[in-house]
């Protein structure tokens, strides 16, 4: 697909890459088959690189506990040492971090020099039930996050979620409102709704803030019946399909952004700033016809 010119060429480029996992319960097998691939990742160009939605865990909640570690912990030392060693930005798509209660749902970013440069727990948890679909509560083994968060990487600002976030368009407008021009959205989406809603969503998700978005996903199906969609991607700010992993084979999708595009598109059709946060305050007044009274709620 093409978009047509969004701006003049830029000197303003990063080369991204979302990496698509096939994530078990084995936590050593999962660290070492995403390091290898942030390898290929960086071996491909690739300065910022993100990995998907539990990436050392996919299993049945019941053993969210015990795979649950801190941050920084003995996942994050290894994908800090490969970011120091390779110099890039290695986003750890999400791991279950222990807390004082419930794991959380924990998104990492680290910095070239291998340091923590930003967490988000996740703040919408997957609790829905789809009759003959897929029935699945989150928030019975983990807790949600309170807190929406961006970070600065050297000229750009990422803003963050994961994964069942992609249905709340609310907490991608205030990531642009904050300055975001990479929307981060690792994924683990389930492969049934995936298949209706995930390129709708995150084509949207961009669309709407004229933002890129990074989704690097889960596919396949584990041995305990966990099956995800796959199809870890990259979109433009015009909501066009940069790149797209196929098939539910570990892999690197690549795609290079060019970050003043972002700029260009909000310039054009400046929703941010053509919002009407006074109108929307107000409520909605519902009109009960000629007979009745209005209603404002």
């Amino acid at each position: 697909m093409t978009s047509g010119p969004a701006s003049a060429a830029s000197a303003r480029t990063l080369r991204v890459a979302a990496i698509q996992l096939a994530s078990g319960t084995d936590a050593a097998a999962n660290v070492a088959r995403a390091l290898a691939l942030v390898e290929e990742a960086a071996r491909a160009g690739a300065r910022y690189i993100q990995l998907p939605e539990y990436t050392t865990y996919l299993g049945p909640p019941a053993g969210a506990a015990g795979a649950a570690e801190t941050v920084p912990g003995p996942a994050t030392d290894l994908f800090a040492a490969a970011a120091r060693r390779l110099g890039v930005v290695v986003h750890v798509g999400s791991l279950l971090e222990r807390t004082a209660g419930r794991p959380a749902n924990t998104s990492v970013v680290l910095g070239p020099d291998g340091r923590v440069a930003a967490t988000y727990r996740k703040v919408h948890l997957f609790d829905v039930d789809v009759p003959g679909a897929v029935a699945y509560r989150e928030s019975d083994a983990l807790v949600a996050g309170d807190e929406l968060v961006a970070v600065d990487l050297d000229g750009l600002r990422l803003g963050l979620s994961v994964c069942f976030d992609l249905r709340f368009p609310d907490l991608y407008g205030a990531l642009a409102r904050a300055g975001a021009q990479v929307l981060a959205i690792p994924a683990a989406f389930n492969a049934v709704t995936g298949a209706a809603h995930w390129h709708v969503l995150t084509r949207a998700r961009a669309i709407e803030n004229h933002a890129f978005v990074v989704a690097a996903a889960q596919a396949g199906r584990t041995p305990e019946g966990v099956a995800t969609f796959g199809h870890a991607l990259v979109v433009d700010p015009w909501g066009v399909i940069l790149a797209e992993a196929q098939g539910d084979e570990p892999q690197v999708v690549a795609a290079t952004l060019d970050l003043d595009a972002v700029t260009a598109r909000r310039a054009q059709i400046d929703v941010l700033a053509l919002r009407r946060p006074d109108a929307y305050a107000r409520g909605v007044r519902v009109a009960r016809g000629p007979e009745g009274p209005s209603e404002q709620t």
